[in-house]
């Protein structure tokens, strides 16, 4: 049955009138699934509530920060200690090395990071350093990965813009795009020539080593390890864009996780506890060009937010003593809740693959193995909407788009894992049409 949203949708009109489609972030208007957004208002380990008082199960968990789940007693605690310090200085803290320390901890190849406020910040940044360290001007980025929204990132970007359906974006342009090479995801090939036409003249390759946004599609076989070849021999920076995979596919993220160290890593949201950080690092020959000891310019007010650093110190320091225990449980709650619901899917006769690592995951609404941006495109948007609509209908909540991935977190239960497969076996119904 429909769930009402009446007070949603009240509140829905009267964003309209003050913010362009009431929405801060494009995907949050759920055109793309073609139903009413429900308006959150609390959150507490896997369920949130919206404003018309309905329930959900969450898998999207603030698009996958939130690992250890809403409200979290120990990252709320760091959060309300700091406040009591004061909420932002612009000025240096000592909570900033703290969490500096965690992350070069985790990440062996970053001996330096800097903070900032998001992960377009992160990329944008670690792009421009790339450059200023190669003294080159291309950059090579791979068809439906979102790294931000920089100008020179939106080229072929995947997740919102293709939920949205547009090219692009307006107001970039082609003196600033035309710098950026799209490549196919996952085709070694392809990576070759466009060396071999640009030789000695590509910066960076960013890359999400597990993308996000176009859905969850790892990485085939040995092509990270191909990509890592080919930088060095090129001498080409290779950075890795683990603002998804980063404490999420493993503690070390998806460099500890497949063995291949890049040369800078951007990080987000989780290093946080979710509150709004960024942070780009990598070695110190290269993070020492960054100002005020190099040329490479990058500030922010904000950096390094007290807030922010002491909910990421809580959360990290949680996940390090305890990922013997939460990794291993994540995995194999992921791999039932994931082959539950494809094998609900299988039964009711709904075409349908799926891509899993660790804690990150897509249905995709096709029969075939989605490996780029060309097999993703496949898939059935107006099934993946009917299918999401029901699940939303019966509690589920599930990211908006059939190009997003969805995340488990910590605090969910054997029950919740039940209850969402459950609701699927309906769903897959609807899903049909």
């Amino acid at each position: 049955m429909p769930r009402k949203l009446d007070e949603s949708r009240r509140l829905q009109r009267r964003a309209e009138q003050l913010i362009p489609g009431g929405v801060n972030s494009p995907v949050r208007a759920f055109k793309a699934v073609e139903c009413d957004a429900p308006f959150l208002v609390r959150g507490l380990g896997s369920h949130i509530w919206d404003a018309d008082g309905n329930e959900y199960i969450d898998y999207v968990g603030s698009w996958g920060p939130l690992i250890l789940g809403h409200a979290d007693p120990g990252v709320l605690d760091a959060i309300l200690g700091a406040a009591g310090n004061g909420t932002s200085f612009g000025a240096s803290t000592p909570a900033e090395a703290d969490l500096a320390e965690l992350l070069v901890e985790a990440f062996p190849h970053v001996e330096k990071i800097r903070f900032v406020s998001s992960g377009t910040e992160a990329t944008m940044s670690a792009i421009r350093l790339a450059r200023a360290h190669t003294k080159r001007k291309y950059i090579v980025k791979f068809e439906g990965c979102y790294h931000g929204h920089a100008d020179a990132l939106l080229v072929k970007a995947g997740s919102g813009i293709a939920t949205l359906g547009i090219p692009g974006s307006a107001g970039v342009l082609e003196e600033v795009s035309q710098f950026t090479i799209a490549l196919p995801f996952n085709d070694t090939e392809a990576l070759e020539q466009a060396f071999s036409k640009y030789r000695h003249q590509i910066a960076c390759v960013i890359v999400e080593p597990v993308v996000g946004n176009m859905g969850c599609v790892p990485a085939n076989g040995g092509y990270l390890a191909n990509l890592r070849t080919i930088t060095q021999r090129e001498n080409t920076v290779l950075i890795f864009d683990e603002v998804m995979t980063g404490f999420r596919v493993a503690y070390g993220g998806a460099q500890e996780l497949y063995g291949i160290k890049p040369d800078l890593t951007t990080f987000g949201k989780i290093i946080g506890g979710g509150l709004p950080v960024g942070a780009y690092g990598g070695p110190s020959e290269i993070m020492d060009l960054v100002a005020p000891l190099g040329p490479m310019y990058q500030a922010g007010t904000l950096s390094g937010n007290p807030l922010a650093m002491a909910a990421g110190i809580a959360q990290l320091k949680h996940l390090r003593d305890k990922k013997t225990e939460i990794y291993p449980r994540l995995e194999a709650l992921s791999a039932k809740l994931v082959e539950g619901v494809a094998a609900a899917a299988k039964d009711a006769g709904v075409p349908l693959t799926f891509n899993r690592v660790g804690s990150m995951f897509t249905w995709f609404f096709t029969p075939d193995p989605v490996t780029d941006w060309d097999s993703a495109s496949k898939s059935d948007p107006a099934a993946f909407g009917r299918f999401f609509r029901a699940m939303l209908d019966a509690g589920i909540y599930l990211p908006p788009s059939q190009f997003e991935a969805a995340f488990l977190s910590a605090a969910h239960s054997e029950k919740d894992i039940q209850t969402t497969i459950g609701a699927a076996k309906s769903a897959f119904t609807a899903a049909k049409g």
